[in-house]
Parts: structure tokens; C-alpha cells; sequence
């Protein structure tokens, strides 16, 4: 007869020293917790994960990711912060911040932020986006860079999200991507101030040089030399 999983947790607990029950407590939680589902539907990958799981949802098959930087969260929150006010000052639509799914033809993606447009709002629901974002952006990680550059490129260019950024912290890089005519991505290069001007986000426009400032520069100067304030 199998013995109960609490009894055998409250078993090995109580054979170890009062020093090591710390250790195996988190060492038969993982052993001992759910199996991730080799495969399922995107609704199924909905009800599992909750909104601290790390993963990605491509083909029928979950893709686990690693926790961000520092470094990388600070310019998503920064980023997030700008660009939000902007996006509400000017009623453009909804800027969004992860965990959120963006659901396209055969993935279920988590951008390090998304841009809805004001006339496809319709297209959020509860706990994902239906379909493309107006502008995604990425902020590259060391084991991010393969998804970034490769798989969530092509995929972000046949979806027909408008814009693309990615942004890479190391290697002190940002590029900017915008659809052509023919729906195929094009670098956009900022002008000769360093600065990029948005296609999607009306009238916005972003100084590069301030994604590698350490400290990051003050918000609201940055917003006072936008306009919003």
C-alpha cells in the first residue's frame, strides 16, 4: 500500500537535523511537484500556468524561460513607466507588462512589453492578447538571444505586429524594426541624435543613449522633454 505524500514528507522532514529540514523541505518540493505536460492546447497551457510560471507557449509545447536581470528588469520598468504616461496622456491605448499572453497563430508569446492600439483594444481579453500587438518589445538576456533574434522575429513579422524593438543591455544595441509594404521587417535607424521615432505610438520618440545610463535618467525629466509634463 502506497504511503501518503504528506506522510512521507513529514517522515523525511523528521529524520533530518532541525539545520538540513530547510534543504530537503525545498528539495521534495521539487521532486514531488506536477509534472510539466509534454504537450497541450493553448487553453490547457492557460489553466496551468499561473501568473508566476516562466514559460512561453509554442506549437503545443511549453518553453520554459530563466528569471530576468536586474539590469533587464530596470529598463522594462523604466520603459514601462515612459511610455505608459505617453500612451495614457495622449489616450493612444494600453501598454502592457508581463506576465501577459499575446497569442498568435501558433504561439503564445510574453513580450517584456506590448502596445495595443486604441482601435484594437477588442482584441485583450482577460488573460491574453487575441491575436498581434501594435508594437512588442524584447529586452535580450543571454538565453533569451536565440528566441529574440530567431524564432520570436519571424514569427512577430507573419503575425503583422508593426514594430518591433530589441533591446540588448550587453551589448549596449537597440534596434527597431518596422514592417514595409510587403509585411517584411526593415531596421530603422535613429537619426543622427541618437533618437527613434515610433511608427505605432504617435508622436513619440526615444532618446537611445538613455537605456545605458546608470543610474537611468529621471522619469519625469524625460517626460518633460516629451511633452507630457
Amino acid at each position: 500500500m502506497a504511503v501518503a505524500t504528506d506522510d512521507l514528507v513529514a517522515r523525511v522532514l523528521a529524520a533530518a537535523e532541525p539545520a538540513e529540514r530547510s534543504l530537503r523541505r525545498q528539495m521534495l518540493d521539487v521532486l514531488l511537484s506536477p509534472a510539466q505536460p509534454a504537450r497541450m492546447s493553448y487553453e490547457e497551457f492557460l489553466a496551468w500556468a499561473d501568473e508566476d510560471t516562466l514559460a512561453e507557449w509554442v506549437n503545443g509545447e511549453v518553453i520554459m524561460t530563466s528569471p530576468a536581470s536586474l539590469r533587464h528588469q530596470s529598463i522594462g520598468q523604466y520603459l514601462a513607466q515612459v511610455l505608459g504616461v505617453y500612451i495614457e496622456e495622449h489616450d493612444l491605448g494600453a501598454l502592457i507588462t508581463p506576465p501577459f499572453q499575446m497569442k498568435l497563430a501558433s504561439s503564445g508569446r510574453e513580450p517584456d512589453l506590448l502596445f495595443v492600439a486604441a482601435e484594437h483594444l477588442h482584441r485583450l481579453h482577460d488573460t491574453y492578447l487575441a491575436g498581434p500587438a501594435d508594437l512588442a518589445v524584447e529586452i535580450i538576456s543571454p538565453e533569451s538571444v536565440g528566441r529574440d533574434r530567431g524564432d520570436k522575429f519571424y514569427e512577430y513579422e507573419q503575425a503583422g505586429i508593426p514594430e518591433y524593438w530589441l533591446l540588448d543591455p550587453q551589448a549596449r544595441r537597440a534596434e527597431f524594426y518596422q514592417l514595409d509594404a510587403a509585411g517584411v521587417y526593415q531596421l530603422i535607424a535613429p537619426d543622427q541624435k541618437g533618437i527613434y521615432r515610433s511608427a505605432v505610438v504617435s508622436g513619440f520618440w526615444l532618446r537611445v543613449a538613455w537605456l545605458w545610463q546608470q543610474p537611468l535618467p529621471r522619469v519625469l525629466a524625460v517626460l518633460r522633454e516629451l511633452g507630457v509634463v
